[in-house]
């Protein structure tokens, strides 16, 4: 999976549909992103590169449980994509 500008839309389209939402501001996060779990926020480096914003949204992604019942079917198919990557990264 190429990480460009799509794949950023995709993910974010991904966490919004699962109920969080994604802001991108400046912080000094060790990762280089911030999960408020309570709340559903996801905070991303705002100075990041497209590549890095799209590799830390996936990366919050495969960290967090969703149920999946609750997404639609766009949803559905982009978290099988990003399972299977992980799988294969094993």
């Amino acid at each position: 999976m190429k990480l460009n500008s799509s794949t950023l839309k995709k993910a974010e389209s991904f966490l919004e549909d699962a109920g969080y939402i994604v802001r991108y501001e400046k912080g000094n996060f060790n990762s280089g992103y911030c999960i408020l779990e309570d709340k559903n926020v996801v905070v991303i480096n705002k100075y990041f590169q497209t590549e890095a914003k799209a590799n830390a949204i996936l990366e919050i992604i495969t960290g967090l449980k969703f149920d999946l019942s609750a997404l639609n079917d766009k949803s559905k198919e982009f978290y099988a994509k990003i399972a299977q990557l992980k799988l294969e990264d094993l």
